[in-house]
């Protein structure tokens, strides 16, 4: 696809998620569980955390979009995630995956691996040294944060799209997404993302609100990370801190219009 093909078809996807109102069933982490709770009403899908294993099967069947985020990680949450990928899978739901820390210890690699070996995920949107960690190219992690540089972050996401079947969005200064064989670089964002936690599981909800509307998982993944982008940037210039930035980000999603995505994306062809 050309670059405004996929600029219009992301303006369109937003126009989606506006109009359907889509269930994004989250089993996420506790730490910022009101956070993306609140950005995926602000894109204008619908939220909904639901972790015990006696009703996540019949949650995920009501739902657009499935997102696991083992931030808080616990061996019992582990098996309530695979009961609702399993169903997800059943359904045609599709599957959304933030590995957060995985590098970091033992169990959150294995559990991440147990997530993308019995389950079938669509996305998975990390940092470098997450996605690095799992395809085993020996990305640094300290606690759930990425450490250091990837000499060659296009060839490790490639690798782990094609070793996991997936559609991988690695976000960073420069966002890549790619499904193994086509590639996008994304170039909307601030650094201001950087000051707070769960701005990067924010972004994995944005990646799912724009799953549960587009079945291509490439250009879920550029819509969603083009109009969080483009939120940051708008939040940047009323940033005096992070707490300002942080509101000013809420705001700039709540806010977000097509034009600004077809306008203001800013993307490459890789």
């Amino acid at each position: 696809m050309k670059i405004e093909e996929i600029l219009t078809k992301s303006a369109s996807n937003l126009e989606a998620i506006r109009a359907s109102k889509p269930l994004v069933h989250h089993m996420t982490n506790l730490v910022v569980m009101n956070d993306t709770a609140n950005i995926t009403l602000h894109i204008g899908a619908l939220p909904v955390m639901a972790h015990a294993r006696e009703e996540v099967a019949e949650m995920v069947a009501i739902s657009g979009c499935l997102l696991l985020n083992p931030g808080t990680l616990t061996a019992e949450l582990v098996d309530s995630m695979l009961i609702a990928g399993k169903r997800a899978n059943e359904l045609g739901v599709p599957v959304v995956l933030d590995p957060v820390g995985a590098g970091a210890t033992n169990f959150r690699t294995s559990s991440n691996m147990r997530i993308l070996s019995e389950v079938k995920v669509s996305i998975m949107r990390g940092n470098a040294g997450e996605i690095a960690a799992l395809s085993g190219a020996g990305g640094q992690v300290k606690g759930v944060e990425s450490v250091g540089d990837l000499a060659d972050p296009l060839s490790v996401a490639k690798k782990a799209a094609k070793d996991f079947g997936l559609t991988v969005a690695m976000t960073g200064a420069r966002d890549i997404i790619t499904d193994g064989k086509r590639a996008l670089g994304i170039d909307n964002g601030d650094r201001w993302l950087t000051t707070l936690t769960g701005t990067g599981c924010m972004s994995t909800t944005m990646v799912a609100s724009f799953a549960a509307v587009e079945s291509d998982p490439l250009l879920a993944c550029a819509g969603a990370l083009i109009a969080y982008g483009i939120a940051a940037e708008r939040a940047a210039e009323k940033a005096k801190g992070p707490a300002t930035f942080k509101e000013a980000l809420m705001d700039g999603v709540y806010n977000l219009t097509a034009d600004q995505i077809k306008e203001g994306g800013r993307l490459a062809l890789l």
